[in-house]
Order: structure tokens, then C-alpha cells, then sequence
């Protein structure tokens, strides 16, 4: 039999349902199905008692399979495969004692054979029988027309092969054909339902969440589900990309396949190495998230997206058991612009206002009892700080109530205290600032934006654009600290493209460049002039919107209704003959709303500034134009205020910085809570710092103050003194002053200030002979510079944090390091040219999947300990047992990982395993290393 393809017939086209119909060749040749992009459910007789199997179908190679689960009294097989193999198929349930007509069967039986041997797919159609053969736990399929075949008593079925082969309903998969029954001249086929698959508690951990749903008992659910699917779809598909209104309305809303870029975040990490990753691979196989990020880092967008592809089954492997899953956006600033309570379980459909229709009632309450739900919690931050004691409550009440629901929550980093959802079993995640890779591929998907509209915008003048900011963000360190998040990268691009190149050198500055743009350049670079018969400099815009972005402030809200804002609008229009000349006061607003580019409609007649940061940096304009700084001072203790004041700092002049600093230093001074004064005097340096004059003697009072709280206690004051970058440094104290409980705070804010001004400091602690702080820190630093002036100093046996290849290269001019954790994408050869020959005691490959047959080509035999953490399944772990020192293992298998063959490591006696993120039941070989062996 011809195992390289299955023909194809026709054009090659094939319905959905035919793309996930596969031939699988294990102990026999039979049939299978997707269930997942990586699973194929097929008949455990094809199996047999073999550990794997392969599949084809047409175009498609053939493809090794792993089987990871088999039910042999219930006939049915789950296979692995390496590689995502196509998209699986609409999956439903049997919820009906009626027939059910026009049903399709996909396989590759004997009779469909070209050539004799060599595959081909059927296409076969029936009817199946719910109640026939219900007492056997079987379904029934009645095929329309036999196969033109006459039935061998003795010999095989002329629908051998069908075995595995899908059944299709017009809304889903049904189950898999089991076998022929004799006697019925081949006009019957017995098959397993899918429900009776997806009851066995052994495979549950292996299915996507949409396979798990319980039986549709109210027949317009499903209905209602659909229609709320596209509805969030139409919602949460698109968003703004700051910069891109200028060009119209078809390239400013950009659709999020486009726009998403996955961010890296972190998770608290095993032995103080907390490892950057993207997002999606660490939300995966968390249930509930605390997500925390700073304003503009791509929170909001990150719940959109989630959103938008769960609801229509587009997630990739990574997020795959999210698919199908019902999300429930909750937009807690929604929430408290109408003043509205926290919503009861069946509320939470409408919290986000969508296009559609009332759902059937007590819908969302059966989503949630299925486990069927995923509640996104947007902006715990954006509530005052009693709601969110209440959101705490709220939260953790909705939750214990249907305990299996997915939640992901934001919020800005030090907006709760840490492990402050821990009770309610959330991890927590921080997404990391831009950097390098991520840098580079936002400024190309923000060009490739601006190239849609080719009529306005030369193309050639924009890739000679893309080309010199690419250029500038890898060689100005400076303007690559400044695009940190998704919105200011956007800015950056904009105004980029706006100045010809040209670009301000600091936040406050580019924050005031971009309303600039919007407010004054924008219409007029699209020669639109009074569309609404009103005409507006950048100072009358600005004069109305800070007193609108001041009131918000004031009543901790970031969305407001027209006739709030008309309120607002009227206070000021007296003082503004030549604005409230052109109109009337619902007319100035309007024009303000469409003209602006700063205001949008969330929902029906509620708005919000394009960001919370404009809308902070406006308001922070009005509290120094309006004298009021000592009132913004009052707040000083509310963390929601914190960008206001520092904003503050870029709008003063030389009267009333003294005032915004003196404020804050007092404010620190008056509070007990150690992390509040670190915050606070820090936030007085920061704006100390924003005019070229300040009294010397209140300079030496923010010195004072800063040198207080130094060295830091915690992670918190640390990210908040890191903040000063090379000022704080000469604050810090020396190695002959430091003490050994002060000792890790100390190199870690040098390297988290890292860059050149950091690394005579580092260099000084590591000749005191404390280089082994710096070990995990390279990336901070100038790679050859830190490795001629730090890593030189490690002493014998010490372990390398390596990320990079330029790094790897610099590992030859340190012969004290002999362990090594690899964090880059390293390939094989790269290992054996850099490593090889250097005796190692230590090993960490937290990269690319490596073939561990490398081990063989380095000096192995004194290796102590690996680590081995691989976004691939199928780790092979053979080569481990020829290490003869080897004494501790420690695997972190991916999400949905599966399983992991450790029977090559029964007879190393002396070795500790332990195998993080999969299932003891899935680690084939576990009982042979009894107490040796740690699941966790």
C-alpha cells in the first residue's frame, strides 16, 4: 500500500469537515478525526497495542502520531502529533431521540482504493438512529446507499478502513465508526458517540474546553450562542492604533490579526529566574490571571483579542482549550461611568454593551455551570479604591459559585498589593516593556497599516520611514527605553512620520507632540476645514478637554455620558467668546467628539479619551493652569493619581515645580507604609528633574529623601527607584558599605538600571568579589563590557544566564563558568561550537526544542544538573542516562505537553526527577522511579 499521500479528487478543494478526515496507519489501516489542530480520535483497534501510529491525508505528508490515550472496551484511541495538522472540526453532542437525516461519513475504506493499493477519501451519507443500539452505548448510522460490493462471508468488509472515520452531523462531529455489523449487506455502521468519549474522566485533560460541553438541553441556547459569538466578534475584532486616524477611517480601525503582536511577560519564577515568554504560552495553562501592566501596555487589547478568536474557535495551540469557550467582557470603567452595580451572573452578558439581542433567559448561568466561560476583567485599577475591595468581593464570590470558569483580570502594576487574588487562586503575570524583536515588529506592522491607504500616503516615502525608525531604535538606546509600551511605540511612529524623521526626547514631550498632532495638524494635513461649521486652535481643544479630563480625575472615572460632558462644556463656554460664537454648546461638543481624534464611543453615548494617559496628561495641564497642584497633592496617597502629578511636573514652570516637589516630599515624609514613601519620593526626583533650575537647597532635600529609602526592601521599591535609572546609582551604597541582607537588592537595581552609566558599579561589586549577583543580569549590561569587566570575576563552578548569540560567543573568554542556562533559540551547532570542550556541571536548555543527543558532542561527565523547559513535545530523554554524574532532572513539559516517556532513566539509581505541568498519570515509566520521582 502506498503510504506518501491520499489523492485528492476534483479541484483539490475540500469542505472543512473533509480537511480533518485522516487515514491512520497503526496496527491496520483505518480512519480518524481531528478534534484538535495536534489530536486525532480514531478506533483503538487501528492502534492495537502500539505506542504510535502515522497519519495522511490529501496534502498533507505523512505525519507521526503518539498515542497519549486508548479505551479498548470502549473502542476508541487519541493520537498525538507534533506539528498541528489542520483545523479540527465544529464539535457538538447528541442532544435528540429523533433520526437525523443528510449525515456524512469521511474515512478511507478498502472499496475506495485506486491502483489497488494506494489510498483515497469516501464520501458516504445516512442517517443516524439515536435509540438503535442504545443499550450498547453504540450509535447507529443507516447508510443511504450500500457500497457497490457484494458482502464476502469470510473475508473482509468492503468498508475496511472506515474504522476511526468521522460522522458529521450539519453542526458537528457526532463520533467515529467502530465497525460494520455482518449481515446488514454493509448498509449499517456501529460507531462510538462522542459523548461517551468525552465522559471518561482519563481523557478529559487531552480535550479542548468547546469538546467538554455538557448536552444543549435548551435548543436556543445554541442559537443565542452563535449570534453572541459574532457579536463579540464585530465588538473586539478591531481596535485603534494611535496614529493612523489621519489616514481614514478604513486604516485607523485596524483588525486585530493584523494589529495583535503576542508580548512577553512574566511568571514568578523557580529559583529567582523568572523567564520572559509570550503571553499566550503562559496564560494557556493557567485558569485565572491577575494581569498586571502599565498604562498602555496592551492590557485592554490582550482581552480583546482573547475575546474576540475564543468566541470563534481561533486560538492556536498555545490557547487551545480557550476555543469555544463563551467570553464574558467586563469592563469595570464601564461600570462605574453609569454608576452601576457589579453584575449578577446574568448580567454579565449585557456589562459590555453588544449588538444583539436578549439572551434566553438563565443562559449565561448554564454557560458558567458548564465551566463553559471566560470572564475577562478589565481595569481592577480604574474603580476607586473601596470599589475595589468590592470587585475583590464581587470577584471572588462569582468564582466560588462556578468554580470551573476561566478568568483573566488587569490591572496596573502597583494598583493591589501583591498576591492580592491569591485566596481566589489566581497566578499572577506582568507583561514586560518593548524590547528589541518586539520593537522592530510593531513598527512594521504599524507602517504596513499606514501602507493600506496608498492614494493619501506614498509608499516608497513609507518604507524609507520604516527603514530609518527601524534603524534608530536599534542604535539609540534612549528611543528604545521611550517606546516601552504598544501606545507610546504607536506615538512614536506617528509623529516619526509626521516630523519627517524628527523625534521629541522624552515621555512628557511626546505625549504634548501627539495632542499637537491631533488637535492641530490632523485636519489640516487632510485639508478638511470646518466640516461641523466651527473652527478650533490646539489651545481652545485643549482648554475644553483638560477641564473635561480634570473632572474625570476628580471623580475617578475614565468614561462619561454627552450630557456630562455638556455640563462640563457649558461651565467653561462663557470665558470663550470666539468658540461659543460658532455654536451652540451640544454643537461645540460634537464637533469636539468627531474632530478631536482624543474622544471615542465606547458603548451607545459613552465615551472615553482615545487613552487613560491623554487623559491624565490633560488634567494634569488644568490642575497646574487652575492653580489647584495642592489639591492634586491631596491624592498624592491614591496610586490613580500618580501619573496625573508626575504629568503635573512637564506642564509647571519655575514657580510651581517647588510646589508639585515640596508636596510630594512631604506626602512621602507622612506616611508609614515603606512602599508609598518609595513611591512618593521617587515620583519628587522624577519631577525634580523636568526643568533645567530647581532651588539647590530643595534638590538636596529630594537627594535626602531618595538616600532614606535606599537600598530597597522588596521587588516593588526596587522597579520604583529603578525608575531614577543612572541618578539613583551614586545613592546606592558601596561593597565595602553594604551589608549581606542588602546585598541581592543592591545588584539588582544596578542591573535594573543596567546600560553603560550601571556597569563601572557592577564592576565594582563584582571585584569585591560578588559577580555571582550578576550572573542572571547580562542582558542589562554592553555584552562585551560586561563580560571583560564582570563575568570575568566568576569564580570556579559558577552558573551563566546565556540569551543571546552574541553572549554564547563571549562564553570562550570566561573559563569560570561551567553551568549554563540557555535562554536563547540556540541551535545545536551553536551548542557544540561555543560549549564544546568546556566541562560542565550544569545545564539549562529553556530555549528551542534541542535534540539532547547534542549531550554526546560536549564534556559531559561531570554534569550535575539539567533543566529542561521546551515549547515542544517529545522530549526524548535517552541520552540522559549516559551521564554518569548526573544526580538531579528537572522538566518543565509544555502546555498541553502531554506526555513523557522516562523509562530510560530507571536504571540511574542516584538521580532526582522532578517534571513540572503534566499529569503523573501521562509520564510513562513513573512507577519504575518511585519516591525518586516529583509531580508537580
Amino acid at each position: 500500500m502506498s503510504l506518501r499521500h491520499a489523492r485528492s479528487t476534483g479541484s483539490g478543494r475540500f469542505l472543512p469537515s473533509a480537511r480533518s478526515a485522516l487515514a491512520v496507519l497503526g496496527g491496520q489501516q483505518g480512519s480518524g478525526v481531528l478534534v484538535a489542530p495536534d489530536l486525532v480520535l480514531t478506533s483503538a483497534h487501528v492502534v492495537g497495542d502500539a505506542f504510535s501510529a502515522r497519519a495522511a491525508a490529501p496534502g498533507l505528508p505523512l505525519a507521526e502520531l503518539r498515542v497519549v490515550w486508548v479505551d479498548h472496551a470502549l473502542d476508541a484511541a487519541l493520537l498525538r502529533s507534533a506539528e498541528p495538522l489542520g483545523p479540527a472540526p465544529t464539535l457538538s453532542r447528541l442532544a435528540t431521540d429523533r433520526p437525523i437525516h443528510g449525515c456524512e461519513i469521511l474515512g478511507y475504506p478498502r472499496i475506495q482504493r485506486y491502483e489497488g493499493l494506494k489510498l483515497d477519501l469516501d464520501q458516504l451519507t445516512g442517517t443516524v438512529l439515536p435509540l438503535a443500539g442504545q443499550v450498547r452505548r453504540v450509535l447507529t448510522v443507516e447508510l443511504d446507499h450500500p457500497p457497490v460490493a457484494a458482502e464476502d462471508p469470510d473475508g473482509p468488509s468492503p468498508l475496511a478502513g472506515l474504522s476511526g472515520a468521522p460522522v458529521f452531523a450539519a453542526d458537528g462531529l457526532l463520533g467515529i465508526v467502530r465497525s460494520v455489523p455482518r449481515g446488514r449487506g454493509h448498509r449499517r455502521l456501529e460507531c462510538v458517540p462522542l459523548a461517551t468519549v468525552t465522559a471518561q474522566e482519563s481523557v478529559r485533560p487531552w480535550l479542548p474546553g468547546a469538546l467538554l460541553a455538557p448536552v444543549d438541553e435548551h435548543p436556543a441556547d445554541r442559537r443565542h450562542e452563535k449570534e453572541y459569538a459574532e457579536a463579540v466578534g464585530a465588538a473586539y475584532r478591531r481596535t485603534r492604533i494611535f496614529g493612523l486616524d489621519e489616514l481614514g477611517k478604513r486604516a485607523s480601525e485596524w483588525d486585530l490579526d493584523t494589529a495583535y503582536i503576542s508580548l512577553e511577560a512574566t511568571a514568578p519564577g523557580r529559583d529567582g529566574v523568572p523567564v520572559p515568554q509570550r503571553i499566550d504560552e503562559l496564560l494557556g495553562p493557567r485558569p485565572r490571571v491577575l494581569l498586571r501592566g502599565d498604562a498602555g501596555a496592551g492590557k485592554t487589547t490582550l482581552v480583546w483579542w482573547l475575546a474576540a478568536h475564543a468566541a470563534a474557535g481561533t486560538l492556536g495551540p498555545g490557547l487551545a482549550e480557550l476555543n469555544g469557550l463563551v467570553p464574558f467582557v467586563v469592563p469595570l470603567r464601564s461600570l462605574r461611568a453609569r454608576d452601576a452595580p457589579f453584575p449578577s451572573p446574568g448580567e454579565l452578558p449585557g456589562v459590555a454593551g453588544l449588538m444583539i439581542d436578549p439572551a434566553p433567559a438563565g443562559w449565561a448561568g448554564r454557560v458558567l455551570a458548564a465551566g463553559r466561560a471566560l470572564l475577562l476583567v478589565d481595569g481592577l485599577d480604574e474603580v476607586t479604591q473601596d470599589d475595589r475591595d468590592e470587585a475583590h468581593r464581587w470577584l471572588g464570590g462569582l468564582l466560588a459559585r462556578y468554580p470551573q470558569t476561566r478568568c483573566v483580570a488587569t490591572v496596573r502594576p502597583h494598583a493591589v498589593a501583591p498576591d492580592w487574588l491569591g485566596g481566589e487562586r489566581f497566578e499572577e503575570l506582568t507583561l514586560l516593556p518593548l524590547r528589541g524583536e518586539d520593537i522592530q515588529a510593531f513598527v512594521t506592522a504599524w507602517h504596513d497599516a499606514a501602507r493600506l491607504d496608498a492614494d493619501a500616503y506614498d509608499r516608497a516615502a513609507l518604507d524609507e520611514l520604516e527603514r530609518d525608525l527601524a534603524q534608530q531604535f536599534r542604535h539609540n538606546p534612549n528611543l528604545a527605553e521611550l517606546a516601552r509600551t504598544p501606545l507610546l511605540c504607536a506615538v512614536i511612529c506617528a509623529l516619526h512620520r509626521l516630523r519627517d524623521g524628527f523625534l521629541p526626547e522624552t515621555r512628557w514631550e511626546l505625549y504634548d507632540s501627539a495632542l499637537t498632532m491631533l488637535l492641530g495638524t490632523r485636519d489640516e494635513r487632510r485639508r478638511v476645514g470646518s466640516p461641523d461649521g466651527i473652527r478650533m486652535s490646539v489651545e481652545e481643544h485643549q482648554e475644553l478637554l483638560q477641564r473635561l479630563a480634570a473632572w474625570l480625575v476628580r471623580a475617578g472615572q475614565t468614561e462619561f455620558t454627552r450630557d456630562q460632558a455638556l455640563q462640563r462644556l457649558e461651565r467653561a463656554l462663557p470665558g470663550m467668546p470666539r468658540v461659543r460664537d460658532q455654536g451652540t454648546p451640544e454643537e461645540v461638543l460634537t464637533h469636539v467628539i468627531n474632530r478631536s481624534g482624543l474622544l471615542q464611543e465606547r458603548t451607545n453615548d459613552v465615551f472615553q479619551f482615545a487613552h487613560r494617559t491623554f487623559q491624565d496628561f490633560l488634567a494634569a495641564k488644568e490642575f497646574v493652569e487652575d492653580d489647584s497642584l495642592r489639591e492634586a497633592l491631596r491624592h498624592a496617597h491614591d496610586q490613580q493619581w500618580h501619573d496625573v502629578l508626575l504629568l503635573a511636573a512637564g506642564h509647571c514652570k519655575r514657580r510651581e515645580l517647588p510646589v508639585l516637589v515640596e508636596g510630594l516630599l512631604e506626602a512621602g515624609s507622612a506616611t508609614r507604609r515603606r512602599d508609598l514613601k518609595t513611591t512618593l519620593y521617587v515620583m519628587a526626583a522624577l519631577a525634580a528633574q523636568h526643568r533645567p533650575w530647581l532651588e539647590e537647597g530643595l534638590r538636596r532635600r529630594v537627594e535626602k529623601a531618595v538616600r532614606s529609602v535606599v537600598p530597597p526592601r522588596n521587588r516593588d521599591q526596587l522597579a520604583q527607584l529603578a525608575r531614577l535609572g543612572g541618578w539613583v546609582l551614586p545613592l546606592l551604597p558601596t561593597p565595602e558599605q553594604i551589608t549581606p541582607d542588602t546585598l541581592d537588592m543592591v545588584t539588582a537595581l544596578i542591573a535594573s538600571v543596567g546600560g553603560d552609566e550601571a556597569l563601572p558599579y557592577a564592576r565594582a561589586f563584582a571585584e569585591a568579589g560578588h559577580s555571582e549577583w550578576f550572573v542572571n543580569q547580562w542582558s542589562a549590561f554592553p555584552a562585551e563590557g560586561f563580560a571583560r569587566d564582570v563575568l570575568v570575576h566568576l569564580g570556579e563552578g559558577q552558573s551563566l544566564v546565556v540569551e543571546t548569540a552574541q553572549q554564547l560567543r563571549l562564553v570562550g573568554s570566561l573559563p569560570g563558568a561551567t553551568g549554563f542556562l540557555l535562554l536563547g533559540d540556540f541551535t545545536e551547532d551553536d551548542l557544540v561550537r561555543h560549549l564544546g570542550g568546556r566541562p560542565l556541571t550544569y545545564l539549562g536548555l529553556c530555549g528551542a526544542p534541542v535534540d539532547l543527543a547534542v549531550l554526546r558532542a560536549l564534556d559531559c561527565s561531570r554534569l550535575v544538573n539539567v533543566v529542561i523547559m521546551t515549547r515542544s513535545p517529545g522530549i526524548g530523554l535517552g541520552p540522559l542516562a549516559e551521564l554518569p554524574a548526573l544526580r538531579y532532572l528537572t522538566v518543565d513539559m509544555p502546555p498541553n505537553g502531554g506526555g513523557l516517556d522516562l523509562t530510560p532513566l530507571r536504571a540511574m539509581p542516584g538521580l532526582q526527577v522532578t517534571v513540572h505541568g503534566a499529569a503523573r498519570r501521562l509520564l510513562v515509566g513513573a512507577d519504575a522511579l518511585g519516591d525518586r520521582l516529583t509531580v508537580a
